[in-house]
């Protein structure tokens, strides 16, 4: 049985691969070169009609080195794309940039506040509060810590930056796979401004408007917002309902302050809401407990994912409401431009999901976080005209998390894992013979509930030298020195009856008649008396309490700080960067990188988190009475049941080896990157079934190189190639929660990603009215999506795959008035594959998955002033 992307027909695939060969050279990752003129203009919406798909409008000017540069001058593997296509290409927010940034992978999990991003095949971050992304997200130079403050639909943005590789000298917070750089409009002293209003099908409605002016001879304004609804596209009829839409909004005002030629202060406000029903995970294995479910009057789809039908008990409910501010300052003291940069943002998050996806009423989570980040950057750039001239900035970063949450115990609960047990009256049973209360265990109501902090601070020094040896040759030398501090506290209760009990020790307690009820007792007995009862408290065909392993979902938790763990990572790195630019000539530049990065310990905020095995050793069968000695054992704190984990993952060490060339030519140019990079203690966060297993792989690596082009054989037309290779494995994960995943490739990691797009720009006669018809196509090549299942084993890799090939276009009516009338289609094909895998939740056997968007179509009328 192999799960696998729905492909088109076969004529359908001739296709979209001839078309890659007909448009053969070009660049997502360069930025469209009709839409250049956004980038190199003061004023971007003052672009002159003979400069769109003009042979010269392929001028882009970015911010990757933390100074202006034109895209073909900086010496980094970066990909640029620029408002403009944004528009064209209905780009609405960063998981759509993918599209178009073929290095770039993104994921969205079970929630709207969870979505992963991954470069060059490093990447991890959701599904955990105290886990930092590998890829950092910054919006205007201000670090956005977590993936939930990323995610909002994008509004009134100049360009976006991707910049692969470790970025540790340039940006002062974990930045140790890339980072990804959104730079919106700064306000503007002409009076401007545009309204957009989008429908599209799923009664799709958005509604997008800003407008920017002077306010006296040295103050200029904006504002912008976004509203966009949409009805879900996921039926669920037993609720009556539909999920998977979308509901946000979000307002942002700028001030832009410049009292003279030397000096700027650019203040920023925004605040964003997000309040939808998300995310659909639809059945892909049908598992032994399925029968059971249905025996209940439980609904689910069985292995039909892409009939966007699912049965749940309760909607699922997104909340997040992302806000704050902050102000930059600018002053240049002749050849030394100083900058300042202050913010404060906070995040909250709730988060309400029936976990285990079926209308029985087995198992529900609530989640609940605020996030405050205050974070303070100060730099130093020079601009001398002798050979000499650096970067040099300090970083501040304070940031306090909390989280609380709760798994609920369903009605139909006790009745579901009778079933499994195969007795409807099995935990009677049980309760008489260990002295539980009847019918306690897998009560309805809470079945836990937790309490989670993190407060974290760290300060960065970092900077760069550049040494033009001659006129052609730079030499580049960068560092950045991190301290880092994390102080964290967990507590949990658990009201799970049957999980308070070791099935070993209760086993101990009955042979000997009650006589051992404790520990020390069983310790006290002669060493041949011990070794017989845990002989037969192991032994299954002894032990009928055995078997009730598998429902002890949630046992006592160990809460930290205690007596052994004092709930502390402390790390600091130094990293740095090695370069030579070579300016071969004007059009050809040529570059080698070896850089070093980092990103610091992440924290288990989970009820997953478990003591370290050097801080703990259970008995056999996670007995207490026959634990070996270890700290938490000799300190007389541990708690039944408890087992070996982690409580945090230690810091990721980054290394890449790259090559570059850059070329720019009339009408043609192309950048070509080859790179090694290794990363050394990847923080891997698997699911298990039951939880989250954080733990570092040894080592990671991925080699390979990418290729983006452009190429304007005729005013009109532009056409664009980026291809990525990746090479990427495990070279060391001996132990990870699925098992050894050594020389194995990581999951979701495709060998080859391609990027494609033609835009064609028509004009009537002279009259600056213009067509433009764009198309863009997206491949990645069949890959496994999991690195294993604890049902399915290693063959998991080989079952679950996927291939993607995603066409998008739109058709632009632009008048010299200011009106545009577009029609758009995202994924016009309507192919649908799996974006991720996971055990169904205490359900062994069963396998869930998370689909991909349907096909999205709609209209839009723009209104530029």
């Amino acid at each position: 049985m192999k799960f696998d992307s729905f492909k088109g027909s076969a004529v359908q695939r001739a296709a979209l691969y001839a078309g890659v060969a007909a448009i053969g050279l070009a660049i997502p990752t360069g930025a469209m070169a009709q839409d250049a003129d956004e980038a190199v203009l003061e004023d971007e919406d003052e672009a002159q009609p003979d400069e769109i798909g003009g042979p010269n409008s392929n001028i882009i000017v970015v911010t990757a080195s933390k100074r202006e540069t034109t895209l073909q001058e900086t010496p980094i593997s970066v990909s640029v794309t620029s408002g403009e296509t944004l528009e064209q290409a209905q780009i609405r927010d960063l998981s759509d940039l993918t599209t178009v940034a073929p290095s770039l992978r993104s994921s969205q999990l079970q929630s709207s506040a969870n979505t992963t991003f991954i470069i060059r095949g490093f990447g991890n971050g959701a599904n955990n509060a105290g886990i930092e992304p590998s890829v950092g997200v910054f919006i205007d130079g201000i670090y956005r810590s977590r993936s939930a403050a990323q995610i909002g639909d994008l509004a009134n943005v100049q360009r976006i930056e991707v910049l692969r590789g470790p970025q540790s000298t340039l940006f002062g917070k974990n930045a140790s796979a890339g980072v990804i750089s959104v730079v919106t409009r700064e306000p503007q002293f002409e009076f401007g401004g545009s309204v957009a209003a989008t429908y599209g099908n799923f009664n799709q409605m958005e509604l997008k408007g800003d407008v920017t002016g002077p306010i006296t001879d040295s103050v200029a304004f904006s504002i912008d917002g976004l509203y966009n609804k949409r009805d879900g596209y996921v039926e669920v009829p037993n609720l009556g309902i539909d999920i998977n839409n979308r509901d946000r909004w979000s307002l942002r005002g700028q001030l832009l302050v410049e009292p003279s030629s030397d000096f700027k202060i650019r203040a920023i406000g925004d605040f964003s809401r997000i309040d939808e029903e998300c995310c659909f995970a639809g059945n892909v294995v049908a598992g032994p407990s399925v029968p059971a479910l249905f025996a209940l009057g439980g609904q689910i789809d069985p292995e039909n994912l892409f009939n966007d039908t699912s049965f749940l008990n309760i909607a699922p409910s997104n909340k997040i409401d992302s806000y704050g501010g902050s102000v930059q300052m600018d002053y240049q003291a002749g050849p030394l431009a100083l900058t300042s940069i202050s913010a404060y943002r906070k995040l909250e998050a709730f988060n309400q999901q029936d976990v285990d996806f079926s209308s029985a009423d087995i198992v529900n989570e609530i989640r609940d976080q605020e996030i405050d980040t205050f974070s303070q950057e100060l730099r130093i750039a020079s601009d001398f005209d002798g050979p000499l001239n650096f970067l040099l900035g300090a970083y501040y970063f304070k940031e306090d998390v909390e989280q609380t949450s709760q798994l609920i115990t369903g009605d139909d609960s006790r009745a579901f894992f009778s079933l499994l047990a195969g007795n409807p009256a099995v935990f009677n049973g049980v309760e008489l013979a260990l002295g539980l209360p009847q019918n306690s265990i897998f009560s309805p109501g809470l079945l836990t509930d937790e309490a989670f902090t993190l407060d974290n601070e760290a300060i960065s020094i970092f900077g760069t030298v550049d040494f033009e040896v001659t006129d052609r040759l730079t030499l580049t030398a960068g560092f950045n020195y991190t301290d880092d501090k994390k102080d964290f506290t967990a507590n949990l209760t658990a009201f799970d009856e049957l999980g308070q009990i070791n099935l070993v020790d209760a086993f101990i307690v009955q042979a000997t008649g009650g006589t051992v009820t404790t520990p020390a007792q069983f310790q006290a007995l002669p060493a041949a008396n011990q070794a017989f009862l845990l002989g037969l408290a192991t032994d299954p065909n002894v032990n009928p309490l055995l078997p009730l392993a598998a429902f002890q979902f949630q046992p006592p938790f160990l809460a930290i700080p205690n007596a052994v763990e004092d709930g502390k990572t402390r790390d600091d790195d130094f990293s740095y960067t090695l370069r030579a630019a070579y300016d071969v000539s004007d059009q050809i530049n040529v570059y080698f990188t070896y850089a070093t990065g980092f990103k610091a310990s992440s924290v288990n905020l989970s009820r997953d988190s478990r003591p370290l095995p050097t801080d703990f050793v259970p008995g056999p069968g996670l007995s207490a009475f026959a634990a070996p000695p270890s700290p938490i054992t000799d300190a007389g704190i541990a708690v039944p049941n408890l087992n070996t984990g982690t409580r945090f993952a230690g810091p990721e060490d980054a290394e890449v080896y790259e090559i570059g060339l850059k070329a720019q030519f009339p009408r043609f140019g192309f950048n070509l990157a080859l790179f090694d990079q290794t990363l050394e203690g990847f923080q891997s966060n698997i699911f298990t079934g039951t939880g989250f297993a954080l733990a570092n792989a040894g080592e990671q690596s991925t080699k390979g190189f990418e290729f983006d082009a452009t190429i304007n054989p005729v005013d009109p037309l532009v056409l664009t190639f980026a291809m990525t290779y990746l090479d990427s494995v495990f070279d060391s994960f001996p132990n990870s929660a699925v098992g050894d995943l050594t020389g194995q490739t990581p999951g979701g990691t495709p060998e080859i990603t391609l990027a494609t797009s033609a835009t064609y720009t028509h004009e009537f006669g002279y009259s600056g009215n213009f067509l433009i018809a764009r198309v863009d196509y997206n491949h990645e090549s069949n890959v496994n999506i999991t690195n294993g299942l604890p049902a399915f084993g290693p063959t998991a890799e080989t079952l679950f795959r996927r291939e993607v090939n995603l066409v998008n276009g739109s058709l632009t009516l632009r008048l010299n008035n200011g009106i545009e009338v577009s029609a758009w289609g995202r994924n016009i094909l309507n192919e649908r594959f799996i974006t991720q895998v996971f055990d169904g939740v205490a359900q062994a056997g069963t396998v869930s998955g998370y689909p991909n968007q349907p096909r999205t179509y709609g209209g839009t009328v723009r209104f530029k002033f």
